[in-house]
């Protein structure tokens, strides 16, 4: 039953993470200002929602209560999200501020599936997830620095 416990724990956590995820997402989506961002975001959003849902089914089979809200930091992390992008009034900074949150979530996911602690069950549901998070994190990585790129060679100084 300690492994069990363990296993909650840790999948508690990332059900935490995926939360904060998913509402970033869903933040995004409402400031972002292209259709096709918005679209984007509002399907990563889901996308993030369903693994969080998958894992509250895994911490219940191991007879624990998954959690049900994401972190007070991330929430914070968001009304400051709000504030950027009410002053900037830019995508770049929106998807900024998410491949941040982005970077956070692989990491967590990254810890737990070195966790030797953890059931082998536990580890391949992680390991699942974490193919879809590392996608997620990679594509939102591209866009960033795509967007930066751009700016870059938007600006006068820029060598041409």
């Amino acid at each position: 039953m300690s492994g069990d416990k363990h296993d909650i724990r840790v999948l508690n956590g990332l059900i935490e993470g995926l939360i904060d995820s998913a509402d970033g997402y869903a933040e995004a989506a409402a400031e972002a200002g292209d259709q096709g961002y918005k679209a984007w975001f509002q399907a990563r959003a889901d996308e993030r929602r369903r693994l969080a849902d998958d894992f509250k089914t895994a911490v219940r089979e191991r007879g624990g209560d998954p959690e049900e809200d994401g972190s007070i930091l991330a929430k914070a992390q968001r009304a400051f999200m709000d504030v950027k992008s009410a002053l900037l009034g830019d995508s770049a900074s929106v998807i900024g501020s998410v491949e941040g949150g982005e970077d956070h979530l692989k990491a967590r996911f990254e810890r737990a599936m070195a966790d030797e602690d953890l059931s082998a069950t536990t580890r391949e549901t992680i390991r699942r997830a974490y193919a879809v998070v590392k996608e997620g994190h990679d594509q939102m990585s591209a866009l960033k620095h795509s967007l930066d790129a751009r700016r870059d060679a938007d600006n006068p100084l820029y060598p041409k």
